[in-house]
């Protein structure tokens, strides 16, 4: 077993799951400390290595956190078939192995500036709000999913946050019977590199149900994370017929109690759920990448309102600009009240010195490689904006699958990978 891989088997037992910094902060305090190297933490858990006297020109950066769509679970690794993958949970690969990667470089002493930061995977805010000020004129970013793909640009992103308080007793008059709609195990996926490869999802396909029913939303509850394609979704439906299943992962189970009356949502929310145009919303042909996406990621019924978030992403800042414009106003003729929050630019493409020595590094090992932009989103967009003097390329080993119960990562490529940094780390 290399020595990235022992190291990213001793990060993984580390709990990691977004906003939980502690137990990696001091993991890596003591680490910088056996390899000689400064250990700086900023306010919002961002970590900066290097040495005292560093000299160093390049910056390696890796997100810490990993999704983990049940809260606080630990990643049991399994290795097969030249894979790694876990036990019923995320691996974590995303963005662990570039964490290890680094900190298999910080064993053998190179002089590098190494950032650690915090909170990706829920609004990019490590990146957003950090506070250390990088001398390095070049950024290698791991945060990329492909082997052969030297990433030189990605989608921007914002969060859409939906709610609606339509909600009414009626009298049961018309005998509705009330059921519970449920479906889980869907693959679920990365709501940005995912997006067209038509993963089912959950929300919607309960929303199909429900709609085709002609039936009440009592409660409603699905999705795990907002930049996950939602794999799970649970409704409890008032119907005069029995409600199809939509899918085969669908369940519907009759519930054997008498309601005279009953607490229901507005038909606009199933209106909404059922008509809205989830997934690829613009394609990029030159780039030969998705333009525009948009996610249903989550749902959820409190005592007396209904919540919808949506993960909104473009290659194209004014057209980004425009998606959350358009779907705010749709929520709104539906009766939803709505704020944004977690935006983050897109990284246009950009073609200089640095991104062609790194293409050029990456070919002599593997010459199928080239110049790739993608529909994800990626802390490089926001460190050039708050380092325009930084030259950023990002690389990465193949990842299928994050941010689902099927993420698995090529062991091989893993390795493949790090002789290109080193070689990349060696020339600055």
């Amino acid at each position: 077993m290399s020595n990235i891989i022992k190291i990213f088997y001793e990060i993984t037992a580390i709990p990691r799951c977004s906003k939980n910094f502690e137990p990696f902060i001091n993991y890596m305090k003591q680490k910088a400390n056996e390899y000689g190297y400064e250990c700086h933490i900023d306010k919002v858990n961002n970590i900066l290595c290097k040495k005292e006297d560093s000299k160093a020109t390049l910056c390696l950066q890796s997100h810490y956190d990993i999704v983990c769509l049940e809260e606080g679970k630990i990643p049991e690794i399994i290795e097969e078939d030249g894979f790694l993958r876990a036990k019923d949970s995320t691996l974590g690969a995303d963005n662990g192995m570039g964490c290890a990667i680094m900190l298999s470089l910080m064993s053998e002493g190179k002089d590098c500036e190494y950032l650690f930061t915090s909170d990706e995977e829920i609004g990019l805010i490590g990146a957003n709000d950090i506070e250390f000020t990088l001398d390095s004129k070049y950024m290698l970013n791991l945060d990329s999913e492909a082997e052969d793909e030297v990433c030189i640009g990605c989608a921007g992103g914002v969060d859409i946050f939906a709610t609606n308080s339509t909600k009414q007793i009626i009298s049961n008059d018309e005998n509705y019977t009330l059921y519970e709609c449920e479906i889980k195990n869907l693959d679920g996926g990365h709501s940005g590199v995912d997006i067209d490869k038509e993963i089912p999802n959950a929300i919607k396909l309960v929303a199909k149900t429900i709609k085709e029913a002609d039936a009440k939303i009592l409660d409603i509850n699905g999705g795990e994370r907002i930049n996950s394609i939602p794999k799970s979704c649970k409704a409890i439906i008032a119907s005069k017929t029995t409600p199809l299943a939509s899918h085969e992962n669908m369940s519907i189970e009759k519930i054997d109690t008498e309601s005279k009356h009953l607490n229901i949502y507005s038909d606009d929310i199933s209106n909404l759920l059922y008509t809205f145009a989830n997934g690829v919303r613009g394609y990029d042909i030159s780039l030969g990448v998705v333009l525009d996406s948009i996610n249903l990621a989550q749902i959820e019924t409190t005592i007396d309102s209904i919540k919808i978030n949506f993960s909104a992403r473009s290659m194209q800042n004014d057209r980004l600009e425009s998606l959350k414009n358009e779907t705010t106003t749709l929520l709104h003729t539906f009766g939803f009240e709505t704020t944004t929050d977690g935006k983050y630019p897109a990284w246009k493409p950009d073609i200089n010195e640095f991104t062609q020595e790194v293409l050029k590094t990456y070919q002599r090992h593997n010459p199928e490689a080239s110049l790739e932009a993608i529909h994800a989103g990626l802390e490089c967009a926001i460190f050039k904006d708050k380092f325009p003097h930084i030259k950023v390329a990002s690389i990465g080993p193949n990842i299928y699958n994050p941010h689902s119960f099927k993420e698995r990562c090529e062991i091989q490529s893993v390795e493949n990978i790090y002789k290109i940094v080193l070689d990349i780390v060696d020339k600055y």
